[in-house]
């Protein structure tokens, strides 16, 4: 039987009802790639979803424009409150997103929406929130481990871009906390990655772990592992859909060198899950969202991933007891926007 954290009674007691029929709420995941706005009615201890809809990120002006024609309906007046994850570090609620050539404020879309609670997010964070009132079958556990309630926890995505989020045992709740973890130093810890990472360094002036764990990053890998081409053909020659491309070549076993490639960015990927585990001493569990996780499940499920998260000694037998899940909601950001946007209403 599975020891993983159950993080549901995390939450804490809600807070007062307003006394009269209750608003809707509005969260956005908004992505490089992918924009999602959602809209939930106010429940305890998970907001339920009415309606989401999803838009190309870069097809749009400004995430105004997005939530403009999500909102065209004029019921949508009675929103309450609103809460957007986006994809960059937010300073004084406003934010330029990292791949996205865009600047946001939430006193803008305040002005200009009329809601009268609007707050921006890092994207990580955002999908912290949903952490607690994630259901079991959201969950696929790879180490059971044994969490410790009271402990910290920890969340790492990669997808187009890789994120980072720290989640802090305070006052008896999880405190999720931002990071730019992902745009930290690349640590080579095999001489294949110390190749790599002089390929990374050679192309960027500089090796990020983005560059390795996301879409993209895992299209690097493949640049690296095939100086000679590749046995599925030229799939650099379309760079949005390669990286699924490569990691089906390497699950079906098409091509010797996508397998390399994968199992590097798997192996990758739990040795920096072991890092952020240790700065957070992530004892209730790490868990591991984003885009890419469920579609290479059984790659994290073998022995690479794990092996590296723990070989940190001298702090194995630490890594050994915590619990590591790979989380199935694809919509877990936009979920956990809606959480914060729950907490701001009854503020």
């Amino acid at each position: 039987m599975s020891t993983f954290v159950d993080p549901r009674p995390f939450l804490g007691r809600p807070g007062p009802s307003f006394g009269r029929i209750e608003g809707m709420l509005l969260a956005g995941d908004i992505g490089g790639t992918k924009a999602l706005l959602g809209l939930f009615s106010p429940a305890e201890p998970r907001p339920a979803v009415v309606k989401v809809a999803a838009f190309a990120t870069l097809e749009h002006d400004s995430l105004l424009d997005i939530i403009a024609r999500f909102l065209e309906r004029p019921e949508h007046a009675a929103i309450e409150a609103a809460c957007f994850g986006v994809a960059g570090p937010v300073n004084e609620q406003r934010a330029t997103l990292t791949n996205v050539p865009w600047a946001v404020s939430a006193s803008d879309i305040a002005s200009a929406s009329g809601i009268p609670s609007v707050t921006l997010l890092n994207d990580l964070q955002a999908m912290a929130y949903a952490v607690p009132v994630l259901e079991r079958d959201e969950l696929t556990v790879l180490q059971p481990g044994r969490a410790v309630a009271g402990g910290n926890a920890a969340l790492i995505a990669a997808g187009t871009g890789l994120g980072e989020a720290l989640l802090h045992w305070v006052d008896g709740r999880f405190v999720p906390s931002p990071s730019e973890g992902g745009h930290a130093d690349f640590s080579a810890r095999t001489p294949a990655e110390v190749g790599l990472m002089q390929m990374l360094t050679s192309r960027y002036g500089r090796a990020e772990w983005e560059h390795v764990l996301s879409g993209p990053g895992l299209v690097n890998i493949h640049r690296f592992t095939h100086p000679h081409g590749c046995a599925v053909g030229d799939l650099l020659a379309d760079p949005v859909h390669a990286p699924a491309i490569i990691s089906r070549a390497a699950l079906d076993h098409r091509c010797p060198q996508c397998v390399e490639a994968l199992a590097m960015f798997v192996a990758a990927y739990g040795a920096e899950a072991g890092n952020l585990a240790l700065r957070c001493v992530s004892t209730a569990g790490l868990y591991i969202g984003g885009g890419i996780a469920p579609k290479i499940l059984p790659a994290l499920q073998g022995p690479a991933f794990l092996d590296a998260f723990r070989s940190k000694s001298p702090l194995t037998a630490l890594l050994d007891t915590i619990p590591v899940a790979v989380v199935g909601n694809e919509q877990v950001a936009l979920l956990g926007a809606a959480v914060y946007a729950n907490r701001a209403r009854r503020a």
